[in-house]
Parts: structure tokens; sequence; C-alpha cells
């Protein structure tokens, strides 16, 4: 693309701007029909301004604006032009028979007038667009909604890994099994013991319930002073209790456990009354995963 002097530059902006006089608009045009690079230099001057046309709204002037308008344009008289000081030294001319003239070079004088000029309209346009740029970033910002859809800012979005922290897996807890029996070819009931809840359950296997009577189940240890009860073995298939876990886990695993036959619902005194028929210790079936 042609390098354009500063001057070549003003006019470009300053037609785009609309800010030259007529004989000036002509000539950029003339510019324009014979140079493409210089009128896609304007072109680039209009699509910078054309932001600041869609930031600002048209408003329609009071009828009575252009009353005064028209009446100032129909009475107006041409205002004579200011001329800067003579910078050129006077030219002497003189005639035969005649006092000399003197004759005032203003070429000079009218260049630096129009460069003036020039200067003092782009210092305003470049003003105006900093203005401009700085409250547009702003409403930007603060205020993306008050702009048009083609200069609000896209939304940004980021995709982001959020590892969730891994979960501990719960240890598995030992369970302990007991045969309650007489012997080893007749089982009674089957004892299970969770290690972490100290739940226990009692699932019937060949015991048979005599009428008016109740099996109760006992916990018998040498760190106890006497066989504490672990509650009545119901009517059902299973019979499931909590209670073990007021003792500690070394009486509970090493103690044995004992049926005895009491009147129905249990003894009523809290001490064994009836014969025991089945006991039992605990094997554990299932070790902790912590080991």
């Amino acid at each position: 693309m042609t390098a354009y002097s500063e001057d070549h530059m003003a006019l470009a902006a300053e037609y785009a701007l609309g800010t030259l006089d007529a004989d000036e608009r002509a000539q950029v045009e003339t510019m324009m029909a014979v140079d493409r690079d210089f009128g896609a230099l304007v072109q680039s001057w209009e699509f910078r301004l054309g932001a600041l046309n869609q930031m600002v709204g048209s408003v329609e002037p009071r009828p009575e604006i252009w009353d005064r308008i028209k009446t100032a344009i129909g009475h107006g008289e041409p205002q004579a032009p200011l001329l800067l000081p003579d910078a050129s030294p006077p030219t002497v001319v003189a005639s035969p028979g005649s006092a000399p003239t003197v004759v005032a070079d203003n070429s000079n004088v009218v260049q630096l007038s129009a460069r003036v000029k020039r200067w003092r309209n782009i210092a305003s346009f470049t003003t105006a667009i900093a203005a401009a740029l700085v409250a547009m970033l702003s409403i930007q910002v603060y205020q993306p909604d008050l702009l048009p859809d083609g200069l609000r800012p896209k939304p940004r979005t980021q995709v982001v890994e959020v590892k969730a922290p891994a979960v501990p897996t719960a240890a598995a807890a030992a369970q302990y099994v007991a045969l309650l029996q007489k012997d080893s070819n007749s089982p009674a009931f089957i004892l299970t013991v969770d290690a972490a809840t100290k739940n226990f359950t009692v699932r019937k296997v060949g015991a048979t319930t005599e009428p008016g009577k109740s099996y109760e189940l006992w916990i018998v240890s040498d760190k106890l002073q006497r066989p504490r009860s672990l509650g009545v073995i119901g009517g059902n298939e299973f019979t499931a209790r909590p209670v073990l876990s007021a003792y500690d886990p070394d009486i509970v695993n090493k103690a044995t456990y004992a049926v005895t036959v009491e009147p129905e619902g249990g003894s009523p005194t809290g001490v064994a009354t009836g014969p025991i028929v089945f006991t039992g210790k605990l094997i554990e079936t299932v070790p902790s995963s912590t080991r």
C-alpha cells in the first residue's frame, strides 16, 4: 500500500469525519477516484468512526430550530477571511516614472493557516476518539447491555476441570459366627456378630420351641462377674439385637455364648434359671480389610 504523508492522513480522516469544506471534499473525492489506495485509506477511517455512529442515536431537531437555521442562512453575510500577519518579506516593484510599490507574498500565510486549521481539527478529532473509546470500554465492562449487539463483548467460556476428591472406601468390618449346639451333629442356632456395629443376629436352625418356654441367650466370660443376658430369642427365623455394643471387643470375641430354657418371656430375675441346652464360641469368617 502507498505510504502517505501526514497531510494525506489528515485529509482522509477529516473527510470521514465530515469537517472539510466543499473544495477540500471535492479534492479528496478526486484523489479517491484516481488512487485506489487513498480510497482504501478513507474507507479505513470511515470504518473506525462507524463505532461512534452506533453509540449515538439520531435526534430530530425541533421545528423552531430549523426555522432559526433558515433565518440565519437567509440573512447572514459571508465573513471576510482572517489572514495571519505576513511571514514573507515584501517584494518591491518599481516602474519607470512612478513610486515603488510593495507587493506582499501571502502564499506561505495561506498554507500555514490551512495547516494550523487542519492540525486543530486532527487534535479535536483524536481527542473525541479517545474519549469515545474510553466511554465504550467503560460501558463494555460495567453495562454491556447498553451497547448494540455488534459491540457487546462476547461471553468467554472457560472449561475448568474439577477433580472430585477421592472418597475413602470404608473398611470392611470383620464378621464372626458361632454355632450354638449340643454337639457337632445337632446345631440349633447360628449366631453372627458384626465387629464394627456390635450387632448380632441369631438364626434358628434346628431348635424347637417348647410350649410355655423361651430360649434366652447369654454371654459368659471370665472377665464378667456372672453371665449376662443378651435377650430372649424370638419365635421367628431371625432375631437381631444391638446389645453387644456395651461390651469390649476382647470380651465379645472370646466369650462363650449359651442358650438356656427359661419361662416364656425370659428369666424373671436376670439370672439363668433353666438348664443350658446350647453353647458355642465365635470364629472369624470375614477378616477386616484394614489388616
